[in-house]
């Protein structure tokens, strides 16, 4: 039973998380949305006290559930290892705990989210690591499924469902994904737990307080007859079934074990008193087996629900799409809610939901090595539209604060600038040898911030060329989007590290 209730949690959690990656209409937002912001450390980020409370209340009671119920990360490995258990059993074994692997990575961990290091504590944190891994590899085969479907939909008249634009986030982007996936692929299908119990410094950080929980995986001295079942179907490798002994700071409270001791010699609970064996004993203990697993099944379902967060409204409309090379900025630029690039750098994880939710795939991880993976806004493919403010919606850690549609309006996030020897006007003759024309930035710029003037204004024939007031302009990138200068637009948005309020 107690297997039972956590494989069903575990699967609702895990096809709820991965599904808010995989959808691109946000839709899923509306009533998942607060999935994501139960995962520990964007809570910890966000400084949402209730759901810190709640999540070490949860593991100073059952253990460590959360890595085998909530933790999406901790859940794929399940799932590799079991698929690997299909034609291999009995293959763990017990291992000593690897403290010199696990509490300096806990540290360096912890000195990176206190310094705002987030290459080094995104790459390290296992709900970002997920969510790299789904971004990259799996939204990119869901898109292709979904456009598929919508060809054959449309095919036979029905236009319910619509295609979108596959793209790839970025070289970097994708390298990492497929190296950490092989890595923790490789480490789960080989010794199931291993990476949760070595490296994952959330699993270190709940194992320090799992050794304390009120219920815990306990083995009966009395029937157990070191038979080694327990030992090895154990994926955190956390059983020595020789000397009676259990590593709870790396149990994982999966239920392995008890299903597969034949003898009811491993419990879930508390230590039992030595008693008299009388006939009825046997009748109990599986009653109070029963108990126990209800009692933890009801516990997980309770606090995830309790710790579901108010329904987002969700934006819709994708802009045009077009190939563009980066400019270099001086200053990347940082979505609207973000408040300043230190901001961003202190609080975000690199879980790429909001760069997988960006209806305008105006986000993209960043290459750079003190902010790699978190994201950067470009605009060859769309541009941040005044209308939409769905990152703000869906970030779980606080690194982009909730915004209004009146605020995004009114936020800048940088500036245009204007490189005049790449403009058309500037570069381009008529057949007639007069100035080409163009005037795309002016007409599409939603704050009114660029106006057409003439180059000289003394002589009536010179071009007419964009003239940018930045006190009005916010950054959104429509100029620099709609600019048909290939391959680098001759007007591009320079990045504030500061946002101001126009």
């Amino acid at each position: 039973m107690l297997k039972k209730i956590r494989k069903t949690l575990a699967v609702i959690c895990f096809v709820a998380v991965t599904l808010l990656f995989l959808d691109f209409t946000g839709t899923l937002h509306h009533w998942l949305g607060w999935m994501a912001k139960i995962q520990l450390v964007p809570a910890i980020l966000a400084l949402n006290v209730v759901i810190i409370i709640a999540l070490l209340l949860l593991t100073l009671v059952f253990g460590r559930i959360y890595c085998s119920v909530i933790c999406p990360l901790g859940v794929m490995q399940d799932i590799i290892s079991w698929i690997h258990s299909k034609r291999k059993k009995n293959r763990f074994t017990y291992s000593k705990e690897m403290k010199w692997l696990r509490y300096p990575i806990l540290v360096v961990f912890i000195v990176a989210l206190v310094a705002g290091i987030g290459s080094l504590f995104a790459i390290l944190e296992p709900y970002s690591t997920f969510g790299l891994i789904a971004t990259n590899l799996l939204q990119p085969v869901y898109e292709w499924c979904n456009n598929g479907i919508a060809a054959i939909a449309q095919h036979y008249g029905s236009y319910s469902i619509y295609s979108t634009d596959v793209w790839m986030k970025g070289a970097a982007a994708l390298i990492t994904s497929i190296a950490l996936l092989l890595i923790i692929g490789y480490l789960a299908w080989r010794n199931g737990r291993t990476y949760c119990n070595t490296i994952c410094p959330v699993g270190t950080f709940l194992g320090l307080i799992s050794r304390f929980s009120l219920l815990k995986v306990q083995i009966d001295d009395d029937k157990c007859i070191k038979c080694g079942l327990c030992t090895h179907n154990c994926k955190a490798s956390c059983i020595d079934c020789q000397n009676g002994t259990v590593d709870h700071s790396r149990c994982v409270t999966c239920g392995n074990c008890i299903t597969k001791c034949n003898k009811d010699a491993i419990y879930y609970g508390r230590p039992r008193k030595a008693t008299p064996v009388v006939e009825t004993t046997q009748e109990k203990d599986n009653v109070d087996k029963g108990k126990r697993a209800f009692l933890i099944g009801s516990g997980v379902a309770l606090a995830t629900t309790a710790m579901a967060q108010a329904k987002k409204k969700v934006d819709g409309g994708l802009a045009a799409i077009e190939d563009k090379k980066m400019p270099v900025r001086k200053n990347p630029i940082t979505p609207p809610g973000s408040i300043s690039a230190r901001n961003m750098h202190q609080h975000c994880v690199a879980c790429q939901l909001c760069v997988a939710e960006c209806p305008n795939q105006v986000l993209r991880p960043s290459n750079d090595l003190l902010t790699f993976m978190q994201p950067i806004m470009s605009y060859e493919r769309g541009y941040c539209r005044p209308e939409c403010i769905r990152c703000s919606q869906v970030c779980p850690a606080g690194a982009i604060k909730p915004i209004t549609h009146e605020e995004k309006s009114s936020i800048q996030i940088g500036h245009a600038v204007w490189t005049h020897f790449l403009c058309i006007p500037t570069t381009k003759k008529r057949r007639d040898g007069s100035p080409a024309s163009c005037g795309n930035c002016a007409r599409h710029c939603p704050t009114g911030a660029i106006t057409m003037i003439q180059l000289d204004e003394n002589d009536e024939k010179s071009p007419m060329v964009p003239s940018i007031n930045e006190a009005k302009c916010i950054g959104c990138g429509a100029c620099e989007h709609v600019c048909p200068v290939r391959p680098t637009s001759a007007i591009h948005v320079e990045g504030h590290e500061d946002h101001r309020t126009i």
